[in-house]
């Protein structure tokens, strides 16, 4: 059983930055999958991020290219999401999700029911 806790979400003005941590309780510098996904109301869960934590491989949804970046820290057992140039549109929960001993590719993003493990989602709103 792996632990995830998010942190970092909040409120902020478009334009502005946030970055996102996720805590696991095991080590992730094996060859695991981790992703960012969020959910706004009335709307399906979206892939947003993806890192390959045994090599470092990254993934992105059209979306947030060129504005987010996922990047791992394994001393730490933790992943971050750095949103720059936030959206209304951002605004959503965002949730961390971890899938062991496996690779990622750009369609875990779209496949959320592959990853094992999830945290309990952390909010960001982005106001105009």
């Amino acid at each position: 059983q792996v632990q995830l806790v998010e942190s970092g979400g909040g409120s902020v003005q478009a334009g502005g930055s946030l970055r996102l941590s996720c805590a696991a309780s095991a080590y992730i510098g094996n060859s695991n999958c981790m992703g960012w996904f969020r959910q706004a109301p009335g709307k399906e869960r979206e892939g947003v991020a993806a890192i390959y934590t045994g090599g470092g491989s990254t993934y992105y949804a059209d979306s947030v290219k060129g504005r987010f970046t996922i990047s791992q820290d394994n001393a730490k057992n933790t992943v971050y999401l750095q949103m720059n140039s936030l959206k209304p549109e951002d605004t959503a929960v965002y949730y961390c999700a971890f899938r062991a001993w496996s690779g990622c590719a750009a369609d875990s993003l779209r496949r959320p029911q592959v990853f094992h493990y999830w945290g309990q989602g952390t909010q960001v709103t982005v106001s105009s």
